[in-house]
C-alpha cells in the first residue's frame, strides 16, 4: 500500500495555499467551489466541512486550497496538511472519476501562424504546464492527444504550450479542407478529459526545469538576454503558435544562439522576425554586446 506524504508549497496568491503529495492522486483536473460540486470528490467534501475553505482545486499531484480571509494559513496549514495526510493513508477516496467523465465545456478555435504548414488550436482552458514538441509519433509516446493526432496522415509535428496546440502539417494538404476536422478532434478530446500529456511525464519535466534552474550558472550578459526574450519576446511569439528558447551566448562574437519551436520553426518568415525584430531589439537594449542573432529549429 501507498504512504502518501505532502509538502506544503506556498504560491503566489497568499489566499491559496499547495499541499503537494509524492504519488498522482487523479488524472483530470478539477476546481471545486461548494460542496455541491464536490459531490464526485468525497475528499472535497471533507475539505468543505472546514469553514474557512473557499476553493478546491485537484490535480496531478496535488491538492490546492482557497481559504477565506477569517483565518491566516499559518494558523492551520500544519493542521490541514496532517488532515490530508490521514485521508489518503486510510486508503479514502479522493476523486469518483469514473462518474466525471462526462464532456466538460470546451471551445477551440483555429489561428493562423506566421507559418503558412502550421495553425495553432487555441482552448478556453489551459492543457499543459509546460511546453511539448513532437517531431514524430516516437517522440509522441508519453501523450495520447499528440498520438493520435499523428494518425491523421498530414500531421508532421504537434506543439503544445499552455492553452493551445499547434500543429504542422505536409504540403500535400490544404488548411482549408482540414481544420475543420483537426479542431473537431482536438475540442471533443479535451472535453472527453483526458490526458495530453502524461501525469509521469509532467512531473519529470517539472524536475527537469528545477533542476536546470538550480544547476545554471548564467553569466550577467547571459542572462540580460533571458530577462529580454521572456519579457518581450516569448509572449510575442507564443501569441504565433510557437516558442524561442535561449541556447547560448559567444562572447567572442557577440552571437546569440536561439531555438525555435512550434510554429517557429522552419517558418519562413522566422529569419525576417529574428533579423528586423529579436536581433534590433537585443542591439538597441543591449548595444555593442550583440552582434547577431541565430537560430536553430527545435
Amino acid at each position: 500500500m501507498k504512504e502518501f506524504n505532502i509538502t506544503v508549497v506556498d504560491t503566489n496568491n497568499p489566499k491559496i495555499l499547495k499541499f503537494e503529495v509524492n504519488h498522482f492522486l487523479v488524472k483530470g483536473n478539477y476546481e471545486l467551489k461548494n460542496i455541491d460540486e464536490a459531490k464526485d470528490s468525497p475528499l472535497a467534501q471533507q475539505l468543505f466541512y472546514l469553514p474557512f475553505i473557499k476553493t478546491v482545486y485537484i490535480s496531478g499531484n496535488f491538492i490546492a486550497l482557497e481559504r477565506f480571509d477569517i483565518v491566516e494559513w499559518d494558523d492551520v496549514k500544519d493542521e490541514v496538511a496532517q488532515q490530508l495526510v490521514d485521508y489518503l493513508n486510510a486508503g479514502e477516496p479522493i476523486v469518483n472519476e469514473e462518474t466525471t467523465q462526462k464532456k466538460q465545456p470546451i471551445t477551440v478555435y483555429a489561428e493562423v501562424t506566421p507559418n503558412p504548414a502550421a495553425m495553432k488550436f487555441v482552448s478556453n482552458k489551459k492543457i499543459v504546464p509546460y511546453t511539448y514538441e513532437f517531431k514524430n509519433i516516437d517522440d509522441a509516446k508519453d501523450s495520447q492527444l499528440a498520438r493520435e493526432l499523428f494518425h491523421f496522415p498530414f500531421v508532421k509535428e504537434v506543439f503544445f504550450d499552455e492553452n493551445y496546440v499547434s500543429v504542422s502539417k505536409y504540403e500535400v494538404a490544404d488548411w482549408n479542407d482540414i481544420t475543420m476536422e483537426l479542431r473537431e478532434f482536438i475540442r471533443n478530446f479535451l472535453a472527453d478529459g483526458k490526458e495530453v500529456v502524461s501525469p509521469e511525464t509532467v512531473q519529470k519535466t517539472k524536475e527537469t526545469v528545477e533542476q536546470s534552474v538550480a544547476e545554471t550558472n548564467y553569466d550577467d550578459t547571459s542572462q540580460q538576454i533571458i530577462d529580454i526574450l521572456e519579457e518581450y519576446v516569448k509572449p510575442a511569439v507564443a501569441s504565433d503558435g510557437g516558442n524561442i528558447l535561449f541556447q547560448s551566448y559567444e562572447e567572442d562574437s557577440k552571437t546569440v544562439n536561439v531555438i525555435l519551436q512550434g510554429a517557429c520553426s522552419g517558418c519562413p518568415s522566422s529569419t525576417f522576425t529574428l533579423k528586423n525584430g529579436i536581433e534590433t531589439m537585443l542591439k538597441n537594449m543591449m548595444g555593442d554586446k550583440i552582434n547577431q542573432v541565430v537560430a536553430l529549429n527545435g
